[in-house]
């Protein structure tokens, strides 16, 4: 197995799976996880039980929301 980075489609629908997410935010699976059960973080698609998935779309608006332009900036 090598540690490539993930290659992204250029289509914001496209769904990626939340080792990809992690790695487009620069978190771990784990806070992925677990922004899911307390929530707060990024929206997710469940395709089944046990399987979550994430829309880039979803993820660059999380980012975008989170954007501020100084400290005091509320977000």
């Amino acid at each position: 197995m090598t540690n490539q980075a993930p290659t992204f489609s250029s289509d914001p629908n496209s769904l990626v799976n939340e080792r990809e997410a992690a790695s487009i935010l620069c978190y771990s699976v784990r806070a992925l996880q677990n922004w899911r059960h307390r929530g707060g973080g990024p929206r997710f698609v469940k395709v089944s039980s046990r399987s979550v998935r994430y829309r880039r779309a979803d993820l660059l608006k999380w980012i975008e929301e989170r954007t501020v332009a100084h400290t005091s900036q509320a977000i």
